[in-house]
């Protein structure tokens, strides 16, 4: 297989973890490539008149994985280091994720290179707009749905809506997810990923007989997963001692006041030199002794460098690919450190998501107890299975979580076989 397109850290990460899962499944060969590559990849030139009036040209990318379950599925992302073969990563571990749940999408995932905190208000509009119209002959209700992902937020979706419906001469609120309510989002989305992240946290915790009361908790990346998060698992008295963002972070001993830190963010949109707090490095925030380490930030932030330092019982991957395989084979040496993986962990999102997406294509809404309520069924079905097959076949949780979720796109493909 030729990965010259993709060709990238993180994307070879992904094949690496698709390569180890597919010897243990005993795939064949002749159909591994057709699992693994992309089945769409498209790159394009966003152009667009800055506010001094000069024009800056973009990179914009989108990837669809696999289309066999039905349209691809995922976020956008704005951040200056996205490349296609980051993308082409995502993608494939979204529809790893979307099969593990059970939601009838391929993965999908796209991404503009760009500094969206360098951009004005005006400026992030016509990138996002000039970006969608690039991508409507790849987009639709029943072909590809975006959502929000680093970066990016329900305004940014809003303005992905209303291009997409202009071009198509009436409103289609089903072609992505994560839109304000108003516009025909769902409540509770928003929340969603990281009140997810801590009800996996919870059941991990009765897993181990961890008791929440006293227990303590580090989270890496305080975005949106991270701070729902956070507020969600100090609700059942966890204590949340550290947390950083993209500029560094901050420790308590004695528990962060969630409030104060959510006000100070607000006011400086970060958490450095929050007063009730001493600094701390990223580095420095994942090595903290803690009961429960939440890395909700970017990808290979836990590594072989640093897996055997970790200090924690449980790490609950709000994060996509946090973990490298170098760093699961020191981990699954460490017994002592359950892994609540990626593809389940942070799976809250895609859910809410197509409870969106389906109550878009009824026009019929939800109350978000009725979103909670089928969210954490939902999680609580797959965390069982993955648990149980995990132990069944004495593999660790990821290995379990990828195998059921490759198992079923490749079972899917057997049936509907190979055209022409």
């Amino acid at each position: 297989m030729n990965l010259h397109l993709y060709d990238s850290p993180i994307f070879r990460m992904a094949c690496q973890q698709f390569d180890l899962v597919a010897d243990f499944m005993n795939i064949p060969e002749a159909a591994r490539d057709r699992l693994k590559m992309p089945k769409r990849a498209l790159a394009v030139s966003v152009p667009i008149r800055m506010d001094d009036g000069r024009v800056e040209v973009f990179m914009g990318y989108r990837v669809q994985h696999h289309l066999t379950l039905g349209p691809t599925k995922g976020g956008i992302r704005f951040h200056p280091d996205v490349t296609i073969g980051e993308v082409a990563a995502l993608a494939m571990w979204m529809s790893w994720k979307c099969a593990l749940v059970g939601l009838p999408y391929g993965g999908a995932k796209g991404g503009v290179t760009c500094d969206p905190r360098s951009l004005s208000t005006g400026e992030l509009e016509r990138l996002t707009r000039r970006y969608t119209q690039e991508l409507i002959p790849v987009l639709g209700p029943q072909v590809d749905i975006p959502a929000p992902d680093v970066g990016t937020n329900e305004q940014v979706m809003a303005w992905i809506m209303d291009t997409y419906s202009l071009q198509m001469g009436h409103a289609v609120p089903g072609v992505v997810t994560g839109k304000p309510v108003l516009l025909g989002g769902s409540l509770g989305r928003k929340e969603a990923t990281g009140r997810g992240v801590a009800y996996l946290v919870s059941r991990a915790m009765d897993t181990l007989n961890i008791q929440a009361q006293g227990a303590t908790a580090v989270i890496q990346g305080y975005g949106n997963v991270g701070s729902v998060a956070a507020i969600s698992m100090a609700k059942q008295g966890i204590k949340i001692i550290a947390v950083s963002d993209a500029f560094g972070g901050i420790y308590n001993a004695n528990g962060l006041d969630l409030n104060a830190l959510n006000e100070y963010v607000a006011k400086t949109r970060g958490v450095v030199g929050f007063p009730e707090a001493e600094p701390i490095t990223n580095e420095q925030l994942l090595l903290t002794p803690c009961d429960i380490l939440v890395p909700a930030a970017l990808e290979r932030q836990i590594t072989g460098e640093n897996a055997a330092q970790i200090q924690c019982r449980i790490i609950a991957e709000g994060a996509n690919g946090p973990t490298t395989p170098e760093a699961d084979a020191i981990l699954a040496k460490r017994p002592e450190i359950f892994v609540i993986p990626d593809i389940l962990c942070n799976s809250g999102g895609v859910i809410a998501s197509y409870f969106e997406w389906v109550q878009d294509l009824q026009s019929f809404f939800w109350s978000e107890g009725e979103v909670m309520d089928k969210l954490f069924r939902l999680l609580e079905q797959s965390y069982i299975q993955t648990l149980n097959h995990a132990k069944k076949n004495s593999i660790s949780m990821r290995f379990a979580a990828l195998s059921l979720g490759i198992k079923r796109v490749h079972e899917a493909k057997a049936l509907r076989g190979l055209y022409p």
